[in-house]
């Protein structure tokens, strides 16, 4: 039986790697975004998740057997992430409740499933690592439940099976994303080489010292892809990492090897990237200048917030993958490697020098 997919957030690190993979297998592939790629094989949809008029005129024709919610949208607190991003999922949904087609749904959430939303991020009472799905929800307002919500209530309705998926930092390609620490960090390095300044951990002690992991958007891809054809998977919540772990001791050493620069030690005071980078969008301009690179918007390619935010954590945060792995699922990527890739891949397409 054929299989057509709608892949929500497209342009985004885990739509593009969805899409390529979904392409790659043979599927049909439409890719919904507010600014859609142009990607081989991928049909691009325009529309605003925000807004379901235009949804249903672009999703009219459309008659996925799968759907991929692979998108937010950042928001200045989380009852407004709650309105937005739930919202944004239930148009989706409603859009293409007529056509009666969809067999299942995949979501994506993430590891504030068990740390709460940036509000409250790693605070209060918090379950013990690593992180099992059953654990179930906090007792805090989260964007993510919500989304969940509104695939449940769809599901029940519409009766179709859903996935939900829940990796730990992601790492990809993608111009524009709001959360992309990969090629922030990517960034980072290039102007620390091109200026002679240090390569600074910008994070907490913990961080440093703890164990951890991380999730390739082409092991999510892949994972997304398993549950949402294996009908033991059905109705379930995976957490998804790469199946490694590692200190961020050792990993920072690993990406100043690559750049070919020098690690400085832990520093004696907290440095946040977004203190670190707050004047580097002329630094940028003067290295794409130089060396002929496609993005002089430092802004498109850096998250600092975000990178901030998951290397400052105070606590350990490292991931149970055992379940999906006793459901058949067996990927596997090396961390540094999926760094490396990144780190490639943006400067053969002129991201980075």
């Amino acid at each position: 039986m054929s299989h057509s997919a709608l892949v929500v957030g497209a342009s985004g690190i885990v739509g593009s790697a969805t899409s390529r993979l979904l392409v790659e297998q043979g599927w049909q592939v439409a890719g919904l975004a507010r600014k859609p790629l142009q990607t081989e094989g991928v049909t691009s949809i325009q529309a605003d998740l925000q807004d379901p008029a235009s949804l249903a005129q672009a999703l009219a024709d459309l008659k996925p057997t799968h759907v991929f919610l692979s998108t937010w949208s950042r928001q200045a607190t989380e009852a407004e992430n709650i309105r937005v991003n739930a919202a944004m999922v239930r148009n989706v949904l409603d859009a293409l409740r007529g056509a009666g087609s969809v067999q299942h749904v995949a979501l994506v959430t993430g590891l504030k499933h068990y740390l709460g939303p940036f509000e409250n991020y790693g605070k209060g009472s918090l379950p013990q690592t690593p992180f099992r799905e059953e654990q179930g929800r906090l007792d805090v307002e989260n964007f993510y439940y919500a989304q969940e919500d509104e695939v449940f209530a769809a599901a029940k309705r519409d009766g179709f099976t859903w996935s939900v998926h829940r990796p730990h930092t992601i790492t990809g390609v993608a111009v524009g994303n709001a959360m992309n620490m990969a090629t922030t960090l990517a960034v980072y390095a290039s102007i620390c080489k091109a200026t002679g300044r240090p390569f600074v951990f910008p994070g907490s002690r913990v961080q440093w010292d703890s164990l951890t992991d991380m999730t390739d958007a082409r092991v999510l891809a892949k994972q997304m892809l398993w549950a949402s054809t294996t009908p033991e998977a059905a109705d379930q919540a995976f957490n998804v990492t790469n199946g490694d772990v590692f200190r961020w001791s050792w990993m920072w050493q690993q990406i100043a090897q690559w750049f070919d620069i020098e690690a400085a030690a832990f520093p004696e005071q907290p440095s946040p990237l977004a203190e670190q980078m707050a004047d580097d969008a002329a630094v940028w301009k003067t290295l794409v200048e130089q060396h002929g690179l496609q993005e002089a918007d430092i802004d498109r390619l850096v998250s600092p917030w975000h990178t901030d935010a998951d290397l400052g954590r105070p606590i350990e945060v490292v991931t149970d993958v055992s379940k999906s792995r006793r459901f058949g699922f067996k990927e596997f990527q090396a961390s540094d490697q999926a760094f490396f890739d990144v780190f490639q891949q943006l400067r053969d397409e002129r991201l980075i020098p």
